[in-house]
């Protein structure tokens, strides 16, 4: 089956081995991407974990992932995902579980499962039974709601900033800077249907009609002597005459005529 994932190994009968091993505790096996995946009953959770892992040789949990189905009687899906070392192969472990039904912890298992396991409940609300530091982990502290709910606003409750006035950060309720804008997710170089603001002064012109010619421009005008202002023969004149309140040219500061001696006498 064709997947973007890398190409991950694939053992021969692996499927059967771990049925035979959950026995009764197995709901369904799925087969998808060349990834499989075992639902198990959340009452023998902690069971099937310790055979998987005393068993099967999967020595390590790398995850913990919820999911929120709010469709489904039991909506949330708590994900273990599992690593064998020695084998070289991954596989999923899934248990389903509502608002009040707690889920066995396996941190006696895997210790690391602390951690994880507050993290699913921090935005779930998946409660934990055998967990005993069971705190939120990603919020801050007095967060109301699990944010990973499909039914929390993406916007949330409250919004925090810092306050020069009290000197400390404060909560309040989410204020919008502007009302929430009716996008058309229309392609830009298509253009939109309405007429935007300024539109209005573009002449358009009808559909299918050639593209007028340009006007022919003019020879440019350009200046080839100081006198030429390009303002016209009165301008040019005007640069001639000499303005009567112009300071005179001051006398070339040389030593001709004063028995100094010419450069061409000195040679």
């Amino acid at each position: 089956m064709g997947h973007s994932a890398p190409k991950i190994a694939t053992i021969e009968g692996i499927v059967q081995e771990i049925e035979a091993i959950l026995g009764s505790m197995l709901i369904e096996t799925v087969d998808h991407a060349d990834e499989l995946g075992f639902i198990v009953q959340r009452e023998a959770l902690s069971q099937a974990m310790t055979l998987l892992r005393d068993r099967a040789q999967y020595q390590q949990l790398m995850e913990i992932a919820g999911v929120d189905y709010p469709d489904r009687p039991e909506r949330f899906e708590v994900a273990y995902h599992l690593l064998s070392v020695t084998r070289n192969h991954r596989i999923r472990v899934k248990v389903s579980t509502d608002e009040d039904k707690p889920v066995p912890t396996v941190t006696h298992i895997w210790p690391v499962a602390g951690w994880l396991e507050r993290e699913v409940f921090d935005m779930y609300g998946v409660v934990f039974e055998g967990n005993t530091d069971l705190r939120r982990i990603l919020t801050d502290y007095g967060f109301k709601g699990h944010p990973q709910r499909k039914d929390f606003p993406l916007t949330g409750y409250v919004e925090l900033r810092y306050s020069e006035e009290d000197k400390r950060v404060v909560y309040e309720p989410v204020k919008l800077a502007q009302d929430f804008r009716s996008f058309d997710f229309m392609s830009p170089w298509e253009g939109a249907e309405y007429i935007l603001p300024g539109d209005e002064k573009a002449k358009g012109e009808a559909p299918g009609a050639p593209t007028p010619t340009p006007p022919p421009t003019s020879t440019p005008k350009t200046t080839e002597k100081k006198a030429d202002t390009g303002a016209g023969e009165a301008a040019n004149k005007a640069a001639k005459a000499k303005s009567e309140e112009a300071p005179a040219k001051p006398a070339a500061q040389t030593d001709e005529g004063k028995g100094a001696a010419k450069p061409e006498d000195k040679a």
